[in-house]
């Protein structure tokens, strides 16, 4: 047991004291060329001063009507409405293309035509469609993290070792028995690959969709604090999307360890 925790810390710490020291490297440099030698005018790039009085106005008092609190809890809602409903639609969808031809050749030329579309197009037919509200804002999500998930889902079942199916046969294992115990276990290490592609388009579209018709949320912070030309607030929202969007790519990957346990922790 002692061995193990020695193995682990002597892995854990230097990745951590790797990071301390290049976050506590960029902060200097940044506080350097602002608030020290004003190298860099205030207009332009903000000091880390002006960024923790912004990031303090905005978690007390408020700005573009709400806390910073209420801004995240809106953009997390959003990003996590998106999010499963392209996982559950996009996941099974690449399975049942990767594993039958006839679906593959019925659904891929569709998904040929619809995928060079970018995310952002979708906004205006989302916001005829549905208005200005969360659910055009969710349906543009849903399209940009859609597509990761299916290629992906699909590349997972394509790429199975052969073996493991020609082993399959010789067992003379059901179709629903290899479909659970065979192909979802081969496939699942692409399936989020494409789970934390889906992830990270879900928050660049979520920003994007913010900034337009939106009363509340991470992008609607960025776009007050552009028009009021406040560049301070600006960086605090583009921090707070950083921290979002790492906090929940940990949360993914603590969910992939727990659903691949035979696989080493890296």
């Amino acid at each position: 047991m002692h061995l193990v925790m020695r193995s682990a810390r002597s892995v854990v710490s230097p990745r951590l004291g790797c990071s301390i020291v290049t976050l506590a490297t960029v902060l200097l440099l940044w506080y350097a060329v602002t608030g020290l030698t004003g190298m860099v005018s205030a207009a332009r790039l903000p000091s880390p001063l002006d960024v923790w009085q912004a990031l303090v106005q905005v978690t007390v008092e408020g700005y573009a009507d709400g806390r910073l609190d209420q801004h995240i809890v809106q953009s997390v809602k959003l990003v996590l409405y998106g999010f499963l409903t392209a996982t559950v639609s996009g996941v099974p969808l690449g399975l049942w293309m990767g594993q039958s031809r006839r679906a593959q050749a019925f659904l891929n030329p569709i998904f040929i035509m619809l995928r060079p579309i970018p995310p952002l197009a979708w906004i205006p037919l989302a916001i005829v469609w549905l208005g200005l509200g969360d659910a055009a804002k969710v349906m543009v999500i849903w399209f940009a993290a859609f597509v990761p998930s299916v290629i992906n889902s699909f590349a997972g079942v394509r790429n199975l070792d052969p073996s493991l199916i020609e082993a399959a046969e010789m067992l003379g294992l059901r179709r629903s028995q290899f479909v659970r115990e065979v192909m979802i276990p081969g496939a699942l290490p692409m399936i989020f690959t494409g789970l934390r592609l889906s992830l990270q388009a879900s928050w660049t579209t979520l920003v994007a969709g913010e900034l337009i018709g939106a009363v509340r949320g991470l992008g609607h912070l960025l776009t007050q604090g552009s028009l009021d030309i406040f560049p301070a607030m600006i960086v605090v929202a583009m921090l707070t999307v950083a921290l979002c969007g790492w906090l929940m790519t940990v949360l993914l990957g603590l969910i992939e360890r727990r659903s691949m346990p035979w696989r080493p922790s890296r």
